[in-house]
């Protein structure tokens, strides 16, 4: 909540930055530069945001192999986020940016209007970190990020992010949809059930979600797997089963 109000309070100078400074530099600005040839290479996003605070090389391992722009971005981020043992904190505050973006619909826009000049975008950034009194590995990055014209793909970044510090506290997320809430009691022996599945080297975190087009029964994803019980499924499978022609020469 404390973050919310210091985001409110600094959401109008972002909105000013814009309306003038955006306007002003329309005609001459080319939209989509930003996005086609960003500012630095993924390795200087790295050295950019992790050197304010590095005081010796590290060596990380990232535990898990991303892939695509948001997947590089997460990757360095994490790679500093642990250098500085600031892994918790930094995934608190770019979770913070992420839920700024989705209550307020003025940072939203600002966040993915690519016409917007890269030094309103770093300025207006790095203003809000300030004010958010957020880490240098998180100001940094977030800066960096609205340099490069990437800040439409926060919410993206901060998902890969949050796969790489779930792989490192050794948790595995589990989706389990239904058409209601599973009982506590039922939902204690699933997690259960699972836990032994995936092994008790790792942590599960069960994640219920309400889908009434299943039908009834449950699906189960997790690590990249789909266990498909639902009725929609196997109410599907009965009916390609009826429909297959029948050999009487087998019977």
């Amino acid at each position: 909540m404390a973050f919310a109000g210091r985001m409110r309070s600094t959401l109008p100078l972002a909105s000013k930055l814009v309306s003038s400074e955006s306007l002003a530099t329309a005609s001459r600005s080319n939209p989509q530069k930003a996005l086609l040839s960003p500012i630095f290479t993924d390795s200087e996003i790295s050295r950019n945001f992790s050197t304010a605070t590095e005081k010796k090389e590290v060596k990380v391992k990232v535990p898990l192999a991303l892939f695509g722009g948001c997947g590089n971005y997460a990757s360095a981020l994490y790679v500093a986020a642990v250098k500085t043992n600031a892994l918790d904190k930094v995934e608190s505050e770019l979770n913070d940016i992420v839920e700024a973006t989705k209550q307020s619909p003025v940072f939203s826009q600002f966040t993915k209007d690519p016409s917007v000049p890269a030094k309103t975008r770093v300025g207006a950034i790095d203003d809000i970190c300030i004010q958010a009194k957020f880490s240098d590995v998180t100001k940094n990055f977030l800066v960096t990020v609205a340099a490069n014209g990437r800040l439409r793909y926060i919410d993206s970044i901060a998902k890969k992010f949050e796969e790489l510090t779930m792989a490192h506290r050794g948790e595995v997320r589990a989706i389990v949809t239904t058409v209601i809430p599973i009982p506590p009691e039922e939902e204690k022996e699933l997690k259960a059930a699972l836990q032994d599945i995936i092994g008790h080297g790792k942590k599960v975190i069960l994640e219920q979600k309400i889908d009434t087009s299943i039908l009834g029964g449950l699906v189960v994803e997790f690590d990249r797997k789909v266990f498909d019980m639902s009725i929609k499924t196997r109410a599907r499978q009965m009916e390609r089963f009826l429909r297959e022609p029948i050999n009487i020469g087998n019977l």
